[in-house]
């Protein structure tokens, strides 16, 4: 039986291509031109017999079949490059991309690192955060870190610790909060999330904020606990992961009432293999959290 070998080439440069949703990316970070990967992409096409990509008004769309061959292509080259490394390097070192929510890595995750370096000091551990929303497939990630319900599409959770929302600003605005009606004499702070105030203001007997009311929307609850800071309004954030800020006394909680919107969990793709890596990490955490 023969076998039809696909180019090396044609993967590398579909797989550039995919994660920028751009051939002239895809040909910068290659360090060939355009008409290259223009060529080696048509040439794949050609061996698989699909189309892997879509032209649109702002560029390039993954079809069905891109889509299912990007997170393969993803975890081999990741495997082959750390195999490489482990060449290069005379070493058993083990890669890992772990995506993380911008809040939960600041408010838990960074001050853990030092301890899995100790006991993990043959990994590699490559954090990116994100925002809630994130594309493990395309980014090749390993686990990703987020914020919700527990249940996406395609994907393994495991938990990691409750979330509760709560008023947080600066000293200064809570000496005028007498009772919970009077946040809305000031700019209310909120993620994405339009129901975050509602559903607090609900909570605390009160009626929620009109339609009208003075918001300012937010993509990180980091940046958010920074304008709260400088006296920009009344953030709605998870209490837990600003205790340092609470302890030092710079955001203030004025009110007692929290509500659960959502808790924070370890995922991974259902697609994606295991390795010995992902599993001390994910054992490395979830312990964490459990104490």
């Amino acid at each position: 039986m023969t076998r039809s070998y696909i180019p090396l080439n044609s993967l590398r440069a579909f797989e550039a291509a995919a994660r920028h949703l751009s051939f002239t990316q895809a040909a910068i970070e290659l360090n060939v031109t355009h008409s290259a990967i223009s060529q080696q992409v048509k040439s794949l096409e050609q061996h698989l017999n699909c189309q892997l990509f879509v032209r649109v008004s702002r560029g390039l769309m993954l079809t069905t079949e891109g889509e299912n061959l990007l997170p393969v292509l993803n975890e081999s080259f990741d495997r082959i490059a750390g195999m490489l490394d482990r060449f290069a390097s005379h070493r058993a070192q083990e890669k890992l991309k772990v995506g993380v929510v911008g809040t939960f890595a600041t408010g838990c995750l960074f001050p853990l690192l030092d301890d899995f370096h100790r006991h993990y000091p043959h990994i590699d551990l490559q954090l990116s955060t994100h925002n809630n929303r994130v594309d493990p497939a395309a980014e090749g990630l390993d686990y990703t870190i987020r914020y919700g319900g527990g249940a996406w599409h395609g994907t393994d959770a495991i938990f990691l610790c409750h979330a509760p929302l709560a008023p947080l600003c600066s000293p200064e605005i809570a000496a005028h909060l007498h009772s919970p009606a009077d946040m809305l004499k000031f700019t209310l702070l909120r993620s994405y999330r339009r129901d975050e105030w509602t559903a607090w203001m609900q909570a605390a007997g009160e009626l929620p904020p009109s339609p009208t009311h003075r918001v300012m929307v937010f993509d990180s609850s980091v940046t958010m606990l920074e304008a709260a800071q400088a006296g920009a309004g009344i953030a709605m954030a998870p209490v837990g992961m600003f205790s340092h800020l609470l302890n030092s006394e710079r955001i203030v909680q004025p009110f007692t009432t929290q509500i659960d919107l959502g808790s924070y969990w370890l995922t991974r793709l259902q697609s994606r293999t295991e390795t010995p890596a992902m599993g001390d990490f994910a054992r490395w955490l979830v312990g964490k959290m459990r104490k």
